[in-house]
């Protein structure tokens, strides 16, 4: 038997809860997949960008260009640079860029039960089903267990990569964070050299 017949064969032996259970998994996989790869290209860039502006803020350039996360918490102040100003602009940055990690970390912790869920569900209908008659022997109830346990093996699936892809984009958002951070500290630091400076 290959696995298209072993396949048809499942889903055509498998109740409404399988198929609801399947489905959802199914979909927690397809989205972690796009989340992942989307959320990683756009923190990638946002870390490569905001390298390349903190670098600018060390050699002493001290406009900051547009494409910079913290740009927008600069714009038309006219009493100087805050603190407080650029920590929202952090938090604000850091909120946008971390989009979807909580989503990832919901399918990463559920996925395991909605697919034990599935299984519990087709052990209790099979067993219900040798109750009414047949015969409980292990030739019978083996391929009965194996049958349900799909449901648990793909939840499991669907979890490993949501954990890791959830870890993955946290790392990459500290990274994210710590740059703008950096630059933080270091536009401070000019502006209060800057009014040292003046008063001297």
């Amino acid at each position: 038997m290959d696995i298209f017949e072993q396949l048809t064969h499942y889903f055509s032996s498998s109740g409404m809860v399988t198929y609801i259970v399947l489905l959802w998994l199914s979909i927690y996989f397809i989205m972690t997949i796009w989340i992942f790869v989307y959320r990683y290209f756009v923190i990638s860039a946002a870390i490569t960008q905001e390298q390349i502006t903190l670098e600018s803020l060390i050699d002493g350039i001290k406009k900051i260009p547009r494409s910079s996360l913290l740009s927008y918490a600069l714009k038309k102040r006219r009493v100087g640079i805050s603190r407080e100003a650029l920590e929202v602009g952090k938090q604000r940055a850091i909120a946008r860029a971390t989009m979807g990690l909580t989503f990832l970390a919901i399918v990463a912790s559920t996925s395991p039960f909605v697919g034990l869920f599935g299984t519990v569900v087709e052990i209790l209908d099979a067993f219900s089903k040798l109750g009414d008659g047949a015969r409980a022997t292990l030739e019978v109830i083996a391929p009965i267990i194996s049958k349900a346990l799909v449901a648990t093996a793909a939840g499991i699936l669907t979890a490993i990569p949501a954990y890791s892809f959830h870890l993955i984009l946290k790392r990459r958002s500290f990274e994210l964070m710590t740059t703008l951070q950096m630059q933080t500290e270091m536009i401070v630091a000019s502006e209060t050299l800057d009014v040292e400076q003046g008063t001297l």
